[in-house]
């Protein structure tokens, strides 16, 4: 049995007996994963969250396999949706199993691991800040909004990320970032050196060009790639086509059907 993570500490000791049995038998066969959510937050920003959950990340070629060995390990697991989670149950706990995002953005891949941080001394890998960045920025439900979060990140990591990468990660959608920068300057008005200023120059300098080039004729609404609800007249009416559509996007009508319809 594992050394407990000091991010589980707090927890009742179910909840964590559950955990560390689910993250024992992932290691025990040599399914790699990643730790995240409300844990990798708390050791970035040392904003605590405990939740009835835990976020593990595996590729997603390993999501069948993770799903396999928990469930062999004596838990409920299913494929909750098949283009991004899956989940194991005991009691009112469970984890989830994540290999993407909602909207299909974000898949796990090698990066995910090479920038990840070794939690000593037991060895947990946390998802790199970059990466929570980048997945948590596409999140704006009316039920749920994580841009605190990267708020919080920024504050914390903004002068040891990796800024190059960072942008990578966002590629066309870097106005995604920018509104984020923006929304950290109006939140942390004396801490605007955390955040690189050619980086903000850089993506400022994009958005001049941006404008300089006029309207798009393309009639797409990339909303439905923050909330996969509050765009639905957009797509369904007033005939924008929906960013998230395969071959525009990486979903295809069922995924998006189902996607949807659980938020019902």
């Amino acid at each position: 049995m594992p050394t407990i993570p000091h991010v589980f500490e707090g927890l009742e000791p179910h909840t964590t007996s559950f955990y560390l049995d689910a993250v024992a038998a992932l290691t025990d066969a040599k399914v790699p994963f990643l730790f995240g959510g409300a844990y990798a937050l708390a050791y970035y920003t040392k904003i605590a969250r405990h939740t009835k959950d835990l976020d593990l990340f595996v590729k997603p070629a390993d999501a069948p396999r993770a799903l396999e060995t928990l469930k062999k390990a004596g838990y409920r697991t299913e494929m909750t949706f098949p283009h991004w989670l899956g989940k194991a149950f005991c009691g009112d706990d469970f984890i989830d199993v994540i290999f993407s995002s909602g909207n299909g953005l974000c898949p796990v891949d090698d990066d995910w691991f090479t920038y990840s941080v070794r939690l000593e001394p037991i060895g947990a890998l946390l998802c790199p800040a970059e990466e929570l960045i980048w997945q948590k920025a596409y999140i704006m439900e009316r039920e749920r909004f994580d841009g605190a979060d990267i708020i919080h990140l920024l504050r914390a990591r903004g002068p040891v990320l990796d800024w190059e990468h960072l942008l990578r990660r966002f590629g066309p959608h870097w106005h995604l970032l920018l509104a984020h920068l923006i929304l950290f300057r109006f939140v942390y008005p004396a801490e605007r050196d955390r955040v690189p200023a050619h980086i903000v120059e850089s993506l400022l300098e994009r958005w001049r060009n941006d404008m300089a080039d006029g309207t798009s004729k393309e009639r797409i609404c990339q909303g439905t790639l923050l909330s996969r609800t509050q765009y639905l007249n957009d797509t369904e009416h007033w005939g924008y086509e929906d960013a998230r559509m395969s071959p525009r996007g990486p979903m295809t009508v069922e995924q998006i059907t189902h996607w949807t319809a659980a938020s019902k």
